[in-house]
């Protein structure tokens, strides 16, 4: 008699759901938060900075 899959999931299927699932969660909110100018404005300075020659 075979068991009902509907019924079985297995512990390491539910730990990737929730990884998964906060993954997206997180890629999310990044890109409402890269879309803002302000921000977008701060990384380029960043940037710049970093690449710019001293002196």
């Amino acid at each position: 008699m075979v068991a009902d899959k509907s019924e079985f999931v297995p512990h390491f299927n539910v730990r990737f759901i929730d990884s998964t699932l906060a993954a997206v969660g997180f890629a999310g909110l990044l890109v409402v938060i890269l879309r803002s100018e302000e921000v977008r404005g701060m990384l380029t300075d960043i940037v710049r900075q970093a690449l710019s020659l001293p002196g």
